[in-house]
């Protein structure tokens, strides 16, 4: 149920019906797939000689890439959509969509069909292109299901079809704005698959170049994606269209310095610099950059005349429907060119991985020391940026408070910081570098992850700070980030996570299903389940810690036996949970510590015995850290609460205590009466 507050105070103006924005679509995704197929026609030769498979067609040569340029653009198109619906246009007091919000939801369902039926016939193409055979041999049943176990592009965009297919159900199901934001992130979900795949996820450095290739589309996605449907909104004679241009500009903004850092990062993983304009890959990295400063160009123009337009009078869309027109055709000619450039192979590099490269992406210099566990950082591009960006976000809402005069407790920010840094060393550090190749290592990364850094950040008070340092939006303003906080604070998602059992089994659960259910170490290769479990990590922990412990507004207010409880209640299963490690006779993924051919770490029954008393011994410390603050806070509320009443006592000389003593006077008369 959205907060009442999510909506405009007045009722949106009248709309005229507006121009239908399909056909612009339809083109945008002819250009796109036009432009991959070209690409790959010049390249296709050298790609299946370096890949030594023989022509599979034409009809899977050109096929391909246009239907993966033009499911691109569905898949950005109903992203955007989703955003524009969710944060870029207000719904109504009640908390159901508005009008543009709810064409912007449909938008977004119709294109996530198209999104899951390319998805869907690429499954058979990719097995084609793979095999070299004819899609006609390749698309029958016998043929591709004995095929997609073993083709791992095949298996992800069987993945995709699958969450696009559900995106698109969603969206025909939901009407208010509360659920918005869930379908965006699912939106942005069915991009993962393909981020973990294809060249970032194979050769020296892979974990680099997948990290980067998922800040990369995500920002891609929200900047081509918010402008097609900022487009469509525009076009049809939208309400709020000044403050959607205004919100999305930053959007853009961000999104342009994304792009262009992670674009950067990909391209010296996978191409050395010498070779940048010798080789057909180097060329299209080129001219995909070309692409970028010029939408960045059209970007800047934008701002310079659309939104002042818009701002002086917000009927005024002529300048944003031409600058984004303009912008959007040449989005749609990039995709098609990071198509092409998905479809290049790289120059080859005349190396020999070692088993550890190619399982990690680097080497390891030797067994982990303290030394190496301190100073031998490799540095995590999505936990090791969260964590700067959480600390510097948070310090610039410290500074505005100072500025506009308000006070904000060193000790929080101390906390918060220490957190960052925690989350940045657990992943970026030796520790981090380690973590995937020695259990013992990986248990002390995951202890600091969902016991220490979780702590810390909620002592920080984050959405306390960010409570009082954004401005409301007032009685007939637009809703903006500090109403969408609290109507996420008062979900009923919200209300139901921070139950004190649901919080307890997410925190405590998730060490019993990861490792004594066989999830790690059937999972030890895969990239993206080593993101997920970091994520899990932190939001658990960050969860339990926030209900026990936290100084920020939850949406239930425990007592503090409660809390107690619940702190005494998971000590003794952190306990088991280590000796049941230190016990068990059996090495959980040794087929994967193996293969890594490490012959320092060839003790991995011991080295996971080790992995188990640290964390028994690590994960009781803070846990009765947290026993003791919470005991502190108990008494500290008590104490406040006394003083509350001395005060209320000296304004009314006991008012309260002489109506009390009173009452049990007359009760003690009537007694007397009643026996007499």
């Amino acid at each position: 149920m959205a907060s009442p507050e999510l909506a405009p105070s007045a009722p949106s103006p009248i709309r005229r019906a507006g121009e239908n924005s399909v056909p612009i679509f339809v083109t945008l995704g002819i250009i796109a797939g036009l432009v991959a197929a070209i690409i790959v026609g010049l390249s296709a030769s050298d790609a299946l000689v370096l890949l030594g498979i023989p022509d599979p067609g034409p009809l899977t040569t050109y096929g391909l890439p246009a239907v993966k340029a033009a499911g691109e653009v569905a898949a950005v198109l109903a992203i955007g959509s989703l955003l524009l619906a969710a944060f870029l246009v207000p719904p109504q007091r009640s908390g159901v969509l508005d009008v543009d919000g709810y064409r912007a939801v449909r938008t977004a369902s119709n294109a996530a069909i198209v999104w899951a039926a390319c998805a869907l016939a690429l499954v058979p193409l990719t097995v084609s292109d793979t095999s070299g055979q004819p899609l006609s041999a390749a698309i029958q049943p016998a043929n591709l299901w004995k095929a997609i176990p073993q083709i791992e592009l095949a298996g992800a965009w069987r993945s995709t079809a699958i969450l696009a297919v559900l995106l698109a159900v969603a969206t025909r199901l939901v009407l208010r704005w509360s659920w918005t934001p869930v379908l965006l992130l699912l939106g942005i979900a069915t991009l993962i698959p393909l981020a973990l795949t294809g060249h970032s996820s194979s050769g020296g450095s892979h974990d680099l170049a997948t990290n980067s290739l998922l800040w990369h589309l995500i920002a891609a996605a929200l900047w081509a994606g918010g402008l097609f449907a900022l487009l469509a909104h525009a076009r049809r004679r939208g309400a709020y269209t000044d403050v959607a241009t205004r919100r999305f500009s930053n959007v853009a903004t961000v999104a342009f310095v994304v792009m262009a850092i992670s674009g950067v990062l990909n391209g010296l993983v996978r191409l050395p610099l010498r070779e940048l304009f010798t080789s057909t890959y180097g060329w299209l990295l080129v001219a995909k950059t070309v692409a970028l400063v010029v939408l960045g160009v059209f970007g800047y123009l934008q701002r310079r005349s659309a939104l002042p337009a818009l701002a002086a009078d917000p009927t005024a869309r002529g300048p944003l429907i031409r600058f984004a027109g303009g912008e959007a055709i040449i989005f749609a000619a990039t995709i098609g060119i990071a198509v092409g450039l998905g479809r290049t192979p790289p120059p080859a590099e005349n190396i020999n991985p070692t088993p550890t490269e190619v399982q990690l992406g680097y080497n390891l210099d030797g067994p982990p020391t303290f030394e190496r566990l301190a100073f031998d950082w490799r540095f995590d591009l999505v936990f090791g940026t969260a964590a700067i960006i959480m600390a510097v976000v948070y310090l610039l809402g410290v500074r505005r408070l100072r500025k506009r005069g308000d006070t904000w407790p060193v000790g929080r920010t101390i906390a918060w910081v220490l957190g960052c840094a925690t989350l940045l060393v657990a992943t970026s550090s030796g520790l981090g570098r380690y973590s995937p190749a020695v259990f013992s290592v990986h248990m002390g990364a995951h202890m600091a992850l969902s016991m220490l850094a979780p702590v810390l950040l909620v002592l920080g008070g984050p959405m306390t700070l960010a409570l009082r340092a954004l401005s409301p939006a007032g009685p007939k303003g637009v809703p903006g980030p500090r109403e969408w906080l609290l109507a996420a604070l008062h979900s009923p998602v919200s209300r139901f996570l921070t139950h004190p059992l649901v919080a307890s089994v997410l925190f405590v659960g998730g060490f019993y299903a990861l490792y004594l259910g066989g999830i790690f170490g059937a999972t030890l290769d895969s990239h993206g389940a080593h993101l997920l479990m970091n994520v899990h990590f932190i939001l658990s922990g960050y969860l339990f810690y926030w209900v026990v412990i936290g100084i920020d507004p939850a949406p239930r207010n425990l007592q503090p036996i409660t809390k107690l409880a619940m702190v005494f209640g998971s000590l003794p299963f952190h306990a088991f949970f280590g000796i049941a490690l230190m016990s068990m006779g059996e090495v959980m993924g040794g087929w994967y510590y193996r293969a890594l051919g490490l012959d320092w770490n060839s003790d991995l029954i011991g080295d996971q015995r080790l992995g188990g008393g640290i964390a028994w011994a690590t994960g009781e410390i803070p846990l009765v850290l947290v026993m003791l603050a919470l005991l502190v806070q108990w008494s500290r509320s008590d104490q406040k609460t006394a003083k509350r009443v001395d005060r209320a006592a000296d304004r009314d000389d006991d008012a309260e205590l002489a109506a009390h003593n009173a009452m049990f006077a007359e009760l003690a008369r009537r007694d007397h009466e009643a026996g007499r």
